[in-house]
């Protein structure tokens, strides 16, 4: 009887012992459901938008947050606007410089902007590059796209 119960729990053992070796797995440990992340919007080598993320749903006033390179700004500041799906303007306001601004460098930004409520359930965040000349070949801007909340 005792070397039955030796031979199963042996058996056991081994056994779990191949399955572990041929089941698939990730490098980083184990396979786990993907978490949903928001996705932060930006011109990678010129602007980068941490908050709000793409489509992320916003309500008025909302904390806009990233980093720009420091030519995006001119007296370190550039404006922001919020649009419904129409291209109407809801809010807009001013991002500022966190640090020293007249740099090449990622300066980080931020800005709060109050909003007229909507009905569109889409809108869109603009961030312009500050352009003081007005002339067209400075002028840039990162459009993403929002939700709000209704």
């Amino acid at each position: 009887m005792k070397k039955q119960i030796l031979f199963l729990v042996l058996g056991t053992m081994l056994g779990l012992s191949l399955f572990a070796l041929v089941r698939p797995r990730s490098a980083d440990g184990p396979v786990l459901a993907p978490e949903p992340q928001l996705q932060t919007a930006g011109k990678q080598d010129l602007l980068v938008v941490e908050s709000p993320a793409i489509n992320e749903r916003i309500m008025s006033p909302v904390l806009v947050r990233g980093r720009a390179r420091g030519f995006w700004f001119f007296e370190a500041s550039f404006p922001v606007k919020i649009l419904d799906k129409n291209g109407e303007v809801l809010g807009s306001g001013i991002a500022e410089a966190q640090s020293e601004w007249m740099t090449e460098n990622f300066v980080p930004f931020r800005a709060v902007i109050s909003f007229q409520p909507t009905e569109s359930e889409t809108g869109t965040l603009v961030l312009e590059k500050d352009n003081p000349s007005g002339l067209p070949e400075h002028a840039d801007e990162l459009r993403m796209p929002i939700r709000f909340f209704r």
